[in-house]
């Protein structure tokens, strides 16, 4: 996956209020007539963290985010129609039907949009189903309509921005307005769940496979090394699977997805994707995209301006996004592909995902992006449950590549799960490591965990295995116990105790599924890539992560469904 990582549960705000108070200007701002958002301010917005004001001529966009008229209603067919033991069972909602149901009124949205621009504020756009309305404005607008100061902040090797104490709005929107998204950064803390090499293999511009490789398990063997786990050589690791050996070791056969339509959400857009695809596609002896067949949208009312100071990476994302279409159309290579991009890979994802799911584009959606666990605001986590709310209500299957920092316990020193793929509303796809024999023949699978250890000259007795196997660790599948969600009613009795002994705690319990993820299996992808001596030229490689399993699974989910 990508680096990214429900509702009022997660706090933070009484550090924030100790800097509130030593920056006195807040005060000034404060008015009776004031409701107060609570779980505004992320978890890493501390005394401890700050290191500066915010520059308040930095432009912002955000959205602001109105409650479904009836929550609990909106839930509770979301859960009925997903229930097999209910009556409403597969009575799925259509889009229309859900909005007279359960969207904002016209006058809710008026009256923040009123208010918004009051405030001087540019307000940009309000989808269909009314959750949200966008604007853009200055940082000295957003602090003085917010009633609060901005402050920077150092969080993991980088500076963001967060406001300083909670946010309020005026006490007349207060059964409005759930929670406003983009005033602080922690958009910035997403990431893909893609793994391309173990990082001593420092590729070139463009990635190669470093030979040799295989072309199926242990093909190649590395004699002249000790084996430290048994009898016979280690095998080198295959060059990257193609669609028919996953589909052989798995026993998929006589589908391909016709009729069927997969949603793949990601950041930015490659320009060489659909000539890339082809021309993949026809190396691996699979139909080429016809016309109309793949789309690429970007959602309305998502943001421009490139804020000051925020990393932007499209590059990073031509990856991902060649990854997931390839890994979609090889298991399904009839079903038709919508891709989302949201115009940056920090802010955006959320309306994305929102124009998927309200304007039914897909059946199926996959994102393989989250975060390191669910250390973000309560008012970041809210909006995004809704939307995965009116998803399951309308039938629509949501996919979440589950991270590939194990349970986060070696990365943020908390044993929990990432999110979005904790929630209860999604499917949360795991990630193995896949023996795929010479006749495309299922040989073994276990859970994917990488570590590192060298065969070196260095250590004693010369030469061995350094550290003793198996290593360093590195990486490897997501999973764990939600901190946030209880465990949902479909995992009762299902999600064996051993689980939440080793977590400490019950709770929404993920992965959900797995499918194969280790890089050092991986899947073979075909991108263009820039090369050392300027050209720029389509070429192949091994790639991996959760950011597999998930479009992986979205695929065969499309075939299972047709």
């Amino acid at each position: 996956m990508l680096r990214f990582k429900r509702s009022g549960f997660l706090v933070g705000v009484s550090a924030a209020a100790l800097i509130a108070g030593a920056l006195s200007t807040s005060a000034a701002f404060a008015q009776s007539d004031r409701a107060t958002l609570t779980g505004s301010v992320p978890p890493w917005a501390t005394s401890t963290n700050f290191k500066s004001y915010a520059n308040s001529s930095d432009y912002v966009g955000f959205r602001v985010y109105l409650a479904w008229t009836n929550p609990s209603g909106a839930e509770a067919v979301a859960r009925s129609v997903s229930d097999p033991s209910s009556s409403s069972y597969g009575k799925f909602l259509t889009p229309q039907q859900f909005r007279q149901q359960f969207s904002p009124s016209q006058a809710s949205v008026g009256a923040v949009q009123s208010w918004l621009k009051a405030q001087g504020f540019d307000v940009q756009y309000t989808p269909t189903n009314n959750l949200y309305v966008s604007a853009e404005g200055t940082l000295a607008q957003a602090a003085a309509a917010f009633s609060v100061t901005f402050g920077m902040y150092a969080v993991n090797g980088m500076t963001l921005r967060s406001p300083s104490s909670a946010i309020s709005v005026p006490s007349s929107l207060a059964s409005i307005v759930t929670s406003v998204i983009g005033l602080d950064d922690s958009a910035q803390l997403v990431h893909n769940n893609a793994v391309k090499t173990d990082p001593d293999a420092t590729p070139t511009p463009a990635f190669v496979n470093a030979p040799p490789c295989s072309a199926f398990w242990a093909q190649q063997l590395a004699t002249g090394y000790t084996n430290p786990y048994g009898k016979g050589a280690l095998p080198y690791a295959p060059c990257g699977y193609t669609p028919q050996q996953v589909k052989g070791a798995y026993g998929i056969t006589g589908y391909d997805g016709s009729g069927q339509t997969v949603a793949i959400i990601d950041a930015y857009a490659s320009p060489t994707i659909v000539s890339d695809a082809n021309q993949w596609s026809t190396n691996r002896g699979l139909p080429q995209f016809t016309a109309n067949q793949f789309t690429q949208v970007v959602a309305p009312g998502t943001y421009r301006h490139p804020e000051s100071g925020n990393f932007q990476d499209p590059q990073g994302w031509y990856g991902e996004e060649t990854l997931d279409v390839e890994a979609v159309h090889g298991m399904a290579p009839a079903a038709n592909v919508v891709y989302v991009g949201a115009p940056n890979n920090f802010q955006d994802l959320d309306a994305a995902l929102n124009h998927v799911v309200d304007r039914h584009l897909a059946q199926i959606v996959t994102n393989s992006y989250g975060w390191n666990g669910e250390l973000l605001p309560a008012g970041y986590i809210t909006p995004y449950e809704a939307i995965m709310v009116q998803g399951a209500a309308e039938g629509i299957g949501i996919y979440f590549s589950s991270g590939d920092n194990s349970d986060e316990s070696l990365t943020t020193g908390t044993a929990q799960a990432d999110w979005p793929a904790s929630s209860p509303w999604v499917t949360a796809v795991g990630g193995t490591s896949l023996a795929v024999g010479v006749s495309n023949n299922y040989l073994f699978e276990t859970g994917w965990g990488t570590s590192r250890s060298r065969w070196n000259t260095t250590c004693s007795p010369t030469p061995t295995w350094c550290p003793p196997p198996p290593g360093k660790w590195l990486y490897g599948a997501g999973g764990g116990v939600s901190r946030l969600f209880a465990e949902p009613s479909y995992q009762q009795g299902v999600v064996p105790n051993s689980v939440f002994k080793a977590q400490g705690r019950t709770g929404r319990a993920i992965p959900d599924i797995a499918a194969v993820a280790d890089p050092n299996t991986g899947y073979l992808i075909g991108q263009t890539q820039a090369f050392p001596d300027g050209m720029s030229k389509y070429s192949e490689y091994r790639i991996g992560g959760t950011s597999l399993s998930s479009p992986l699974m979205a695929g065969i989910m499309a075939l299972a469904d047709q």
